[in-house]
């Protein structure tokens, strides 16, 4: 597919993130957007963002070509929202679901040119539980991660490169890329945007690509404990 309308979700922070992009060629011209900061409505909210979406770029379910969705790494409860209402979109619409790594959207946006860029490119986001999701890149490649980490752990891992002045571009959530390190200028993009995600598959989107099958990145248990598992577990 060389051209196309392009539906985009993501729920992997705590924003909500929806949207419509023209792609072409590889370049993604973004049509509508929404973003919505409320780790509590994901689910409520999605839906809605989509249909303002639609309507604002004047585009018919039946206009898209193909649906990206974020999958994480991010929470258990908010992730599945959005990998759940873009894979139904998809099915229903008799279209292809690209999923992507949230971070790799992040850093996609946070350096456009990432691709022919010599220096690298840090994503760090909140991932609860004093901990960090975080992702490295260069030259349009990830290098490390996506991982889950103890800032103080990221900021041994990225020691060297920080103090190479390696890092030329930085994404994600400010407070946690400075208890991770980083002293150099706030984060371009602090969420996944629509531009960020579908850049991340254009590539197979364009080429016509079978996309792999949706696979969340949770890196690690869900939070939530079934309550006869939770009895086992504290049985003597």
């Amino acid at each position: 597919m060389s051209e196309g309308l392009v539906l985009a979700v993501d729920t992997a922070t705590d924003s909500v993130v929806a949207g419509v992009a023209a792609l072409h060629d590889g370049e993604v011209r973004v049509l509508a957007e929404r973003v919505v900061s409320d780790h509590r409505r994901h689910a409520e909210l999605l839906t809605t963002l989509i249909a303002e979406c639609l309507a604002e770029s004047a585009t018919a379910r039946a206009d898209l070509a193909a649906v990206v969705v974020g999958c994480g790494p991010g929470p258990f409860t908010g992730l599945r929202v959005g990998m759940a209402t873009g894979a139904a979109f998809a099915d229903a619409l008799g279209i292809p679901a690209y999923g992507v790594c949230s971070l790799d959207a992040l850093a996609a946006e946070a350096d456009p040119g990432i691709a022919d860029a010599a220096s690298r490119v840090l994503v760090v986001t909140d991932a609860r539980r004093r901990e960090v999701y975080w992702a490295l890149y260069e030259g349009g490649r990830r290098l490390r991660g996506p991982e889950v980490a103890a800032p103080a752990v990221v900021a041994g891992e990225l020691a060297a490169d920080l103090d190479a002045g390696r890092i030329g571009a930085v994404a994600g959530s400010a407070a946690h890329l400075e208890l991770a390190g980083w002293t150099g200028d706030p984060p371009a993009v602090g969420v996944p945007t629509v531009r960020g995600l579908i850049a991340a598959a254009a590539t197979g989107i364009v080429a016509g690509r079978e996309p792999e099958p949706l696979v969340p990145l949770y890196l690690r248990r869900p939070d939530a404990v079934e309550q006869k598992a939770r009895r086992a577990g504290a049985a003597p």
